[in-house]
């Protein structure tokens, strides 16, 4: 995908984030939200609070509005503790980030935090899996490492069915990288992969961001993506390092960024999304992460 493709999908949305963007006070009035389903959160996005205070901070992200999370690690707990946490904040867990060095204890975590989906924001195979020694994470992935990465999802998808759960895999940007002729490699992972065994997570604010649309592959790939992360970035100004993708990517809190998400709710609606997460990356500029993740919440209230 060439820079000004990219570009063109970041600036055609600006519109309508600007727009959007407004107080926000009026907006946490509301207790509409979008699909009518909980807020969500990836705890990533509160990663140094919950370290230094779990119970805390969980307890403030319900207050917030947040209804569930998307867990990143355990920090210092045991996935036990961790679920004891979550039920006294009155917070779900319908989706969990896990190693899958070892399956086994994964589905158990899993299982215990009350999920539904063990998803993978990157995949390496296990030292312990000879059938599957060949399997690396790249963090620029052609298409030889997305048939390879494609047999291992297919292969802990099928592990994760006969526990009970369901595998998702969570993109970045580097699935997208134009491999020749307009052919990437997240298109491989959804072509070569069992849709009954490997579901995705479309992390918006990255695919957008690599010159791709979410639209398009919720139009094209009905009920392949039960969740996704609705994630924002400022705009890249043009000052000789964006060429190439060498910019930094800048994280914003939602509606003051470059992402539209209604007509990206609206698609994803249709093609059986279940769950939704905010995930905001650094750095924290603007405000800290609670306040932030407090912005975000209101905007997807906004737009419901």
């Amino acid at each position: 995908m060439t820079e000004s493709r990219r570009r063109f999908l970041i600036q055609s949305s600006r519109l309508g984030a600007a727009a959007l963007a407004a107080p926000w006070v009026s907006a946490r009035r509301a207790f509409s939200t979008p699909l009518g389903r909980p807020v969500g959160i990836q705890l990533y996005t509160v990663k140094e609070a919950m370290l230094e205070n779990p119970a805390g901070t969980l307890n403030k992200i319900r207050q917030i509005g947040f209804g569930e999370v998307e867990t990143a690690g355990f920090g210092k707990l045991s996935a036990k503790q961790f679920r004891g946490l979550l039920d006294d904040a009155g917070l779900a867990c319908p989706s969990a980030h896990l190693q899958f060095d070892n399956p086994g204890a994964a589905f158990e975590d899993a299982h215990v935090l009350g999920a539904r989906y063990a998803a993978a924001g990157s995949l390496h195979a296990s030292a312990s899996d000879p059938n599957l020694a060949d399997t690396v994470w790249t963090p620029s992935m052609n298409l030889d490492d997305a048939k390879r990465t494609a047999r291992l999802a297919n292969h802990i998808g099928e592990a994760a069915k006969r526990a009970g759960l369901q595998f998702v895999y969570h993109n970045h940007n580097f699935e997208f990288a134009d491999q020749g002729g307009g052919v990437v490699a997240y298109d491989v992972l959804l072509r070569e992969t069992d849709p009954d065994l490997v579901k995705f997570e479309i992390d918006c604010g990255w695919m957008i961001f690599a010159g791709r649309n979410p639209i398009d592959y919720f139009k094209k790939y009905p009920n392949r993506f039960p969740m996704i992360h609705v994630k924002d970035f400022l705009p890249v100004h043009d000052n000789g390092a964006a060429a190439g993708g060498k910019a930094p990517m800048l994280g914003a809190e939602l509606g003051h960024g470059v992402v539209d998400y209604k007509p990206i709710f609206a698609a994803a609606a249709a093609a059986g999304l279940k769950h939704y997460f905010v995930e905001q990356e650094g750095p924290f500029s603007r405000m800290n992460p609670l306040q932030s993740v407090q912005v975000d919440c209101d905007y997807l209230r906004s737009i419901s």
